[in-house]
């Protein structure tokens, strides 16, 4: 039994169900609602999106897709990413305790999905001075980026997330500056891996670390 409320959209569908970007962003606001409140337990959404480019607070004018394709604005910390097919989103929606801050929720986030990528034998870590889960630089490529992570906390509660690539459209990297950072590159699990999980098994193996490292920090006094 986990501590936190998993829920798979439309994962385990046959086809699996992509899932509209506003829709999930409307999901997140109307649980955040009940998880602040103290009405609702630490909940995780666990999705596959339409492809969509999305915009952080601090996305700058240069960093947008350089062929004019529409973007969503959106309240999370960090700059301009991609969703789409191929790419497991995470939303944890989860009430921190007093004392906790933002950059311990952070660091736990990241810890939980190094411990998911490195299960795939692939040796994951963090780069100083930039979020999400990274590949080192090797003898023909630079540092990758694997998981991009960028969140919103509200009213003593987390909103929005993680990505990792799985089996993405890396063409849909190259019209953007992901995350801002231009002197580094993106790469998936299946460029990494002869035998990467489909999107619907990843979400099955984030689910312990995400468990164990995030359910410490519930806080859920319901009536």
């Amino acid at each position: 039994m986990t501590v936190l409320d998993f829920q798979r959209i439309g994962l385990d569908d046959d086809p699996p169900a992509l899932v509209d970007y506003r829709w999930a962003w409307d999901e997140q606001r109307r649980i955040h609602a009940e998880v602040a409140a103290g009405r609702r337990a630490g909940t995780v959404l666990l999705l596959e999106h339409e492809s969509v480019y999305t915009a952080g607070r601090r996305t700058l004018a240069h960093e947008r897709p350089f062929d004019g394709t529409p973007v969503i604005d959106v309240d999370r910390g960090g700059k301009i990413t991609w969703h789409g097919p191929g790419q497991l989103v995470g939303y944890p929606i989860i009430r921190l305790p007093a004392g906790v801050y933002v950059v311990d929720y952070v660091r736990r986030l990241e810890e939980a999905l190094i411990r998911a990528v490195q299960g795939y034998g692939l040796p994951a870590s963090r780069v100083m001075g930039r979020s999400g889960v990274w590949l080192p630089a090797d003898a023909t490529r630079p540092e990758r980026k694997l998981v991009a992570i960028g969140i919103r906390y509200a009213h003593g509660a987390t909103l929005h997330g993680f990505a990792l690539n799985v089996l993405p459209n890396q063409a849909a990297f190259g019209r953007i500056v992901p995350c801002g950072i231009a002197d580094a590159g993106v790469s998936s699990l299946a460029e990494e891996l002869a035998d990467p999980p489909t999107v619907a098994q990843a979400a099955w193996d984030v689910v312990p670390h995400l468990d164990d490292l995030l359910g410490r920090f519930v806080a859920f006094d319901a009536d």
